[in-house]
């Protein structure tokens, strides 16, 4: 496996992960069945520090890392490939590794190979830009608020959404669970005449902000590619807003959503070549810093 080189992206609250599974188990043969991997290994995309100090280059949000290990999997802090500038998903650090990751998994899905991608806020973003080429995204006014989900009839067929129990759906789709920090959001009108989109991504959920109704949830049609352009991680793990949600059912959101993902990242089998190489990979290597009183992360991890 190519190791990823350290280089930067960009922290501040709105520049959310793309979470991209790239490698999974070490795993001896024990820990795995014929068709299930128990040992998923997910790797989140690092950003830059705004003000960069020695060895502190690039942070991981450490709500995205309890998510994931709260359903059962391990995360690896992913160093962007080039340095960028800023958060640019057309040109910049954080654009190339995404990309490189995102034809990867395409290659590695047409081959039957299971290479599941997410993408968060920012991610869901940089998603459109790949699979299109195109800049497709309209200005909104949707930083920092909560909102219910305007469920498409497709959501009853989806991947996604599958295994949520019914009053949870309910709660959803009537209750302000799902906390948007964008400023740039993917309009229904684009995506119904964007022929790549409209063929590659079906439409679970639509929000609006007032003006411009937009996408908030998609999955591929033929791929294990997701997106939320809100985030499901923060309503149990970050604090520091008091837009984010916090009841039972928001939380139980979080749990759902991350759930989901891992056990698509329970499919794949992609290893490291050794138990000591995914050791070394695994951010358990690194201690998060309380970021609370200034940020508006609780917890970030910094390389």
């Amino acid at each position: 496996m190519t190791s990823l080189t350290y280089a930067t992206s960009r922290f501040s609250s709105r520049n959310m992960l793309l979470l991209l599974l790239f490698i999974l188990p070490s795993g001896l043969p024990m820990y795995l069945s014929a068709d299930r991997n128990e040992r998923p290994v997910i790797g989140v995309l690092a950003q830059e520090v705004y003000s960069p100090k020695p060895n502190q280059t690039a942070y991981i949000a450490a709500s995205y890392v309890k998510f994931l290990e709260a359903a059962g999997a391990r995360v690896v802090p992913v160093m962007i490939l080039y340095p960028g500038g800023g958060v640019s998903i057309v040109s910049s650090g954080y654009e190339r590794a995404a990309k490189i990751f995102y034809e990867l998994a395409i290659e590695a899905n047409k081959k039957g190979d299971y290479f599941p991608v997410w993408g968060t806020c920012l991610g869901f973003e940089q998603l459109t830009y790949l699979t299109s080429g195109k800049l497709s995204l309209s200005h909104t006014n949707t930083s920092g608020v909560a909102l219910p989900l305007n469920f498409s009839e497709d959501v009853k067929g989806s991947r996604m959404f599958k295994g949520f129990p019914a009053e949870l759906m309910a709660a959803l789709a009537s209750e302000p669970l799902t906390e948007n920090s964008h400023q740039w959001s993917l309009a229904t009108l684009t995506y119904n005449t964007n022929e790549e989109l409209k063929n590659f991504y079906r439409v679970l959920s639509i929000n609006t902000d007032g003006n411009i109704e937009f996408v908030s949830t998609f999955e591929a049609y033929d791929y294990p590619i997701y997106g939320t352009q809100w985030h499901p991680e923060k309503n149990a793990f970050e604090w520091t807003r008091p837009y984010i949600p916090h009841s039972p059912s928001a939380v139980k959101t979080t749990f759902y959503m991350a759930e989901f993902f891992v056990s698509e990242a329970r499919k794949s089998f992609h290893r490291f070549e050794s138990v000591e190489e995914e050791n070394k990979a695994l951010i358990y290597n690194y201690n998060p810093v309380y970021t609370g009183a200034t940020s508006a992360f609780e917890q970030i991890y910094l390389f």
